[in-house]
């Protein structure tokens, strides 16, 4: 396939997981509805995120609603089975006491079946050191000849994870935050650009103003976006390779740029000059 129809959603993220899984399957709804194969969430859609004090608290106690969070994780999923909709949401995934746990993404068929999990990799200082323990691998999925992978939040600030999307052969990543950071939008749309690929951008209402959800394209221009009041809402992209305005991102400059890193086309045209190996004359 050539195109491929994805939303990304901008909800109220609070503490109260039920409150939570409600605003996800109604947006799940409002997707399958406009025709979307996937719908994207942001960090701690289910679970909540400690960017507020009542969720911090919460962690620090581990006073966490585990049971909760895995109930409403348990409808999304029969949600996502019953409209034929991949779902990427973001939660807690509690580990075994007295480990913390995992701030992840998880990844749902749509047959409504748990496929995969993202643990965030490059935890925040103060995440790390008090919240919750890091994942160490990737998250590549297909959906439709579509490959996807998973980030989170400050990971925008490590290129090296969306350069090895890219050598992965991934098509599309899906970025999730909870920032006030507005620096995280043009490091994203950098991102896009200089891997070629779409970047599809999941954050909560509240955060809506600093980066906005939606689609950045392989050029590193926004083909989709919620408006920057911050209010809730869904953003439907459709995933095109063939659109001309993608042609030299997708045609041109990530076959370039592949053969580029692998260096083998700068090692063949090597000289053999003194004047090249001598750095010291004009």
């Amino acid at each position: 396939m050539t195109t491929l129809t994805i939303a990304t959603a901008q909800i109220p993220v609070g503490c109260d997981p039920a409150a939570n899984g409600a605003a996800v399957r109604e947006m799940m709804t409002a997707a399958s509805s406009a025709g979307a194969r996937l719908v994207q969430f942001p960090e701690g859609a289910i679970s909540g995120y400690p960017g507020d004090r009542a969720a911090k608290q919460a962690l620090a106690d581990w006073n966490v609603g585990w049971a909760a969070i895995r109930e409403q994780l348990g409808r999304v999923a029969a949600l996502a089975g019953d409209l034929g909709l991949w779902v990427v949401v973001g939660g807690a995934h509690r580990l075994t006491p007295p480990n913390r746990p995992h701030n992840s993404l998880y990844v749902i068929s749509d047959r409504g079946e748990p496929v995969g999990r993202y643990d965030k990799r490059r935890c925040s200082h103060t995440e790390i050191g008090e919240w919750y323990s890091p994942g160490f691998e990737p998250c590549v999925f297909d959906v439709d000849g579509f490959r996807f992978g998973c980030a989170l939040c400050i990971e925008i600030n490590f290129p090296e994870l969306f350069l090895d999307y890219a050598a992965s052969g991934v098509d599309c990543v899906l970025f999730s935050s909870y920032s006030h950071d507005p620096i995280f939008e043009v490091l994203a749309r950098a991102h896009a650009a200089a891997c070629t690929v779409w970047i599809s951008v999941s954050v909560p209402a509240q955060c809506g103003a600093a980066m906005p959800s939606g689609v950045i394209g392989p050029h590193g221009y926004r083909l989709g976006s919620r408006t920057a009041d911050g209010a809730p809402g869904l953003v439907c992209v459709e995933l095109d390779r063939d659109d001309p305005a993608l042609d030299v991102a997708l045609h041109k400059a990530r076959p370039w740029r592949a053969r580029a890193r692998a260096g083998d086309v700068y090692e063949a045209r090597r000289v053999d000059d003194p004047r090249s190996a001598d750095k010291s004359r004009f």
